[in-house]
C-alpha cells in the first residue's frame, strides 16, 4: 500500500479575506510538506493536494478546525508521491477555471438538488428514467464517462451555455450532472435550473466519490484526474476495467495522454504509446504531436 494520499475538496463559502486565506494555507500545506494546487476566491475554496497519509490527516484536522470548513466533503485516492512537482496557492476570481461572464451562477444561493453515488447507483439498478449529462471537457470524457452519458460537448468550462441548445429535449426530464469532484456541477446544475430546467440533480462529490464506492459499475474506463498521474483507475489494474479510450491515430485502445507539439494549440488527446511514438496528426489537424509520458493541463 502506497503510503502517499490525494484528497480533492472544495467548499462554496463567502470568503472575506482571500489574500489572508491564501497565506495561511499556504504556511500549512508547507507545515505538512504537501504538494498540489489550491483556488480560493470570494466564492470559496477548490483543492487537489498529495502527502503521506499522516500529514494529510494532519491537515485536514487543522482545516476543519476553521468553522467555515467543518462540514468538507474530502475525496481520497492513492497516491505515488509524484503527483505535483509542486505547491501553488493562488487567489482567482473563480474557484473553477474559466470565467462563465453574465451566465455565471452562485452556488451558495443557487444549484441543483444533490443525489449521492449510493442515490445514483439505486437508479440505475431501478432502471429509472434520468439522463446523466457529463459536464467535464471532452478531453476527459474520452477515457471514461458513465453508461448513457449525455456528452456536453465543452472543450473548457467557459463553454456551457453552448451546452443548452444539446439540453432543450431534456427540460422536463430528470437530469443528473456529473464532473470530477463536484465543483463544476456546483454552477452547471444552478445554470440548468437558472434556464428553467425543472428537475435537475448533481451528483454529491461527484464521478470520484461514485467509483470511490462502485468501482467498474455503469462507468466505464478510467477517471481523468487534474495532475501528473492523470488517468485513475481506484486499484484495478487497466485490464481489470474497460478500456474505452481510443488512439486518434490507429483507433486502438488506450489511455495515453499526449499534448499536440504545436504550442499555439497544445491540445490534449489520447495516443496510444506506440503511435505517439510518431509524429501523429492531433485532432485540431496540427501538424505533427509529441508524446507526453504525464499531462500538464489544468482545470479543477
Amino acid at each position: 500500500m502506497s503510503k502517499y494520499q490525494v484528497i480533492l475538496f472544495y467548499k462554496y463559502i463567502t470568503i472575506t479575506s482571500p489574500e489572508r486565506l491564501m497565506r495561511a494555507q499556504k504556511d500549512l500545506c508547507a507545515r505538512f510538506g504537501l504538494l498540489g494546487r489550491m483556488i480560493i476566491a470570494g466564492e470559496g475554496i477548490n483543492a487537489t493536494l498529495e502527502g503521506t497519509g499522516r500529514n494529510i490527516s494532519e491537515y485536514i484536522k487543522c482545516l476543519i478546525a476553521d468553522g467555515r470548513f467543518a462540514d468538507i466533503d474530502f475525496k481520497f485516492s492513492t497516491g505515488d508521491g509524484q503527483a505535483f512537482g509542486k505547491l501553488s496557492v493562488k487567489v482567482r476570481d473563480e474557484i473553477v477555471a474559466g470565467h462563465l461572464g453574465e451566465a455565471d451562477v452562485n452556488p451558495i444561493e443557487l444549484t441543483g438538488k444533490y443525489i449521492t453515488a449510493e442515490q445514483l447507483h439505486s437508479w440505475f439498478g431501478q432502471n429509472r428514467e434520468f439522463y446523466i449529462v457529463d459536464m467535464r471537457n471532452d478531453f476527459e470524457q474520452e477515457v471514461g464517462m458513465f453508461q448513457g452519458s449525455i456528452k456536453s460537448g465543452m472543450h473548457l468550462f467557459r463553454d456551457l451555455p453552448q451546452v443548452l441548445p444539446k439540453l432543450i429535449n431534456f427540460k422536463n426530464r430528470t437530469i443528473v450532472t456529473v464532473c470530477t469532484g463536484g465543483v463544476r456541477c456546483e454552477k452547471a446544475s444552478g445554470f440548468l435550473v437558472q434556464n428553467g430546467f425543472g428537475n435537475v440533480y448533481q451528483l454529491q462529490g461527484g464521478i470520484h466519490a461514485y467509483i470511490e464506492k462502485y468501482p467498474n459499475e455503469h462507468f466505464g474506463g478510467a477517471l481523468y484526474v487534474f495532475d501528473q498521474r492523470v488517468v485513475m483507475g481506484f486499484g484495478m489494474e487497466a485490464a481489470e476495467r474497460k478500456i474505452i479510450g481510443k488512439c486518434v491515430s490507429c483507433g486502438g485502445k488506450s489511455e495515453n495522454y499526449t499534448n499536440c507539439h504545436d504550442p499555439n494549440c497544445n491540445r490534449h488527446f489520447i495516443a496510444c504509446l506506440k503511435c505517439a511514438k510518431t509524429a501523429i496528426l492531433c485532432p485540431m489537424g496540427c501538424f505533427k504531436s509529441k508524446a507526453q509520458k504525464r499531462g500538464n493541463v489544468s482545470e479543477g
